[in-house]
């Protein structure tokens, strides 16, 4: 596949996206190498439940960064270079509001959430210690979010990178100064993540301010703007809560098969993220490049750059699946896992190989109609796939594990086709602001 002007653009947007991605899952690892070094096991453990649901809070607050990244790029395609910044401020107002409403709805409701874990006496304790201290970072964790997708939007993916990395090396410091050397036991942990998160979050204020005042653009929230970013956000939530919701349910499935069961499928789920992360840069690119040629009018760039993108995704996932089956006789001994759960994990990572290419597709076509703003398209279409996703994995519970990671590929396989047939269409190719 020779490489054009637009593969090097896609690639411009791409690979550093794929390393601001990488990088975010980063915080909780090297929470949990401190924490393991320092405070032992209960520790550990506390720390997996309230990262657990921090986890799911990003997850489901995602839309921050994608609509915005939709409503800036479509503008700057525009030309409109003012409003694409007044799209960029409301959605950091609506990052700031969210934040705030989760540490109020939140803060008493950790013990329960916590006791919704199983978790007891002293893990407990420190899991509300961690989650509560944690939820004061949730404001910048969300202006975090709305901050990539303002610079995504303006093809910045770069700047993204850099904060992601310095976050992470910033948190790992302090981590390690807090919980080991200042002895602060988990709330050590917990205070060096809000802390660099926090300190993330004002780069990317002070990025938009900047910018802001090049344009003159008011820095004060406009009601009408944050209502439409919430608006836009509600339909990508329906979106994103459907994909957890099939998550979940595997997981309550696996659960009840028995604890090798679960134990091989959470690695093989392991390795599926990081296929998916690699594979969600060119859907970040897809975001980016829709947009912004859309708010040009340019549909034969959107056509063309969509059909390129899909082959980038087909190709990669090719590669990645090729690579998963030549690192598959290794991957068991890399996790330690014992041969009972190593037997299983082997047996999973056939299906989760092949169904890159698949992967691949829908990945590109999700990140391109994110771009379109098609959102309220997609979250109809994660209703029904959820939904076709259901009886597949409840049949597969009596079935076995590896069945279980095939009615997954019951659930691509029918994102595949409401994305396939939306892109054919042109209900999506609305053109300019």
């Amino acid at each position: 596949m020779p490489i054009t002007p637009r593969d090097r653009e896609i690639l411009r947007l791409a690979v550093p996206a794929f390393g601001a991605l990488v990088a975010e899952p980063l915080f909780l690892l090297a929470d949990y190498a401190i924490v393991g070094h320092g405070l032992g096991t209960t520790a550990v453990g506390a720390l997996g439940v309230a990262g657990t649901v921090l986890t799911t809070l990003v997850n489901l607050c995602v839309f921050l960064a994608y609509g915005t990244t939709a409503s800036v790029a479509r503008r700057t395609g525009a030309g409109d270079h003012v409003r694409a910044m007044r799209s960029g401020v409301d959605g950091i107002w609506l990052a700031l509001a969210l934040g705030a409403a989760v540490i109020v709805v939140c803060w008493p409701l950790a013990p329960m959430i916590v006791e919704l874990f199983g978790t007891a006496g002293s893990q407990a304790a420190q899991a509300v210690t961690y989650l509560r201290i944690s939820l004061l970072g949730a404001p910048g964790m969300l202006v975090v979010l709305a901050g990539t997708g303002v610079l995504r939007g303006l093809q910045d993916t770069v700047t993204p990178l850099v904060v992601a990395v310095g976050s992470f090396a910033l948190n790992a410091a302090l981590n390690a100064w807090f919980v080991l050397g200042l002895g602060w036991g988990i709330a050590g942990s917990a205070w060096g993540t809000v802390l660099a998160q926090t300190l993330g979050a004002a780069v990317y204020l002070v990025v938009v301010a900047r910018g802001a005042a090049r344009l003159g653009t008011s820095l004060t929230p406009s009601v009408a703007g944050v209502k439409e970013a919430g608006t836009v956000g509600f339909a990508l939530f329906v979106r994103t809560l459907c994909l957890r919701i099939v998550i979940l349910a595997a997981t309550v499935i696996a659960t009840r098969m028995g604890e090798a069961e679960l134990a091989a499928y959470a690695l093989a789920t392991q390795v599926w993220t990081l296929l998916a992360l690699a594979l969600d840069a060119i859907a970040i690119a897809g975001q980016a490049i829709t947009g912004r040629s859309l708010g040009a009018g340019d549909v034969g760039t959107t056509r063309a750059a969509t059909r390129r993108m899909v082959q980038w995704g087909v190709w990669s996932g090719i590669v990645l699946g090729l690579l998963v089956l030549a690192a598959r006789p290794l991957l068991p001994g890399l996790f330690d896992a014992d041969p009972r759960v190593a037997g299983l994990l082997l047996d999973l990572l056939w299906p989760v190989a092949l169904l890159q290419p698949l992967c691949g597709v829908v990945f590109v076509l999700d990140g391109v109609l994110i771009g379109a703003g098609d959102q309220r398209y997609l979250a109809w279409a994660g209703v029904w796939t959820t939904l076709a996703y259901l009886p597949a994995a409840l049949l597969a519970a009596g079935l076995g594990v590896v069945a279980l990671w095939c009615a997954l590929g019951v659930w691509m396989a029918a994102r595949l086709v409401t994305l396939v047939r939306r892109a054919n269409g042109t209900a999506w190719l609305v053109t300019g602001t």
